[in-house]
């Protein structure tokens, strides 16, 4: 399969108990939203890994020695180049994200994602990053009205979400309509579910491997 042009960009939490997926954990307690906060990543991870891109990128936040899984996620970022984010608040850190992956990696077109839906497959991946190519921006609505992906042609078109707010039930809508006011054509793909609160384990779990780490982790569980 030929290597497409374009830099796959997680950004990413080091999962760590009291840091990691704190609504999640109200109802699950720290360390089991933190031992599924692991699992979602190193799925994400594993499917990111395996597209063919010119170049993969984690910004990552937190302390992974600290972590749950923290041995192995540090071993699988040794295939990743690895960033810190930076910035005052999280729309911040996206925008920098974008800007320092496309720094480190050529400038080319960036498709981001999160560690929140590790139903991600490969060939999901694969085929937005083909869309990206076609389009100057491509984005992936979540059902708690956010959104799950991000893909821009030109990195630099990411200054605009320094003025979005994020994690509201408008911030997809929002996100569109600050591209669009830039004269930025965006095209939707799937939408998918996140894992934010434990009403989202079942429905994302149904769309996972039977195999993958957060099927395993959120049955022992018992969710």
């Amino acid at each position: 399969m030929n290597t497409l042009p374009v830099t796959l960009l997680v950004v990413a939490k080091a999962p760590e108990p009291g840091k990691a997926k704190t609504r999640l954990a109200k109802t699950v307690g720290d360390r089991v939203a933190a031992e599924i906060a692991a699992a979602a990543l190193l799925d994400t991870l594993d499917a990111v890994a395996a597209v063919p891109v010119s170049a993969r990128v984690v910004a990552l936040t937190g302390d992974v020695d600290a972590a749950s899984a923290g041995a192995e996620i540090r071993r699988r970022l040794q295939s990743f180049t690895v960033i810190a984010q930076r910035g005052a608040d999280f729309a911040d850190r996206l925008a920098n994200a974008h800007a320092d992956a496309s720094a480190a990696c050529g400038g080319r077109p960036v498709l981001q994602i999160g560690m929140d839906t590790p139903q991600v497959t490969d060939g999901l991946l694969t085929n937005c990053a083909r869309k990206l190519l076609g389009t100057q921006a491509l984005l992936g609505p979540a059902c708690d009205g956010g959104w799950w992906i991000l893909g821009l042609h030109e990195p630099a078109a990411a200054e605009c979400l320094r003025g979005v707010p994020m994690s509201q039930s408008d911030t997809g809508e929002l996100t569109a309509k600050a591209l669009r006011d830039r004269d930025i054509d965006v095209v939707l793909v799937e939408t998918l579910t996140d894992v934010d609160v434990v009403d989202d384990v079942a429905a994302v779990r149904e769309m996972c491997d039977d195999d993958s780490r957060f099927v395993r982790v959120t049955v022992a569980a018992g969710l």
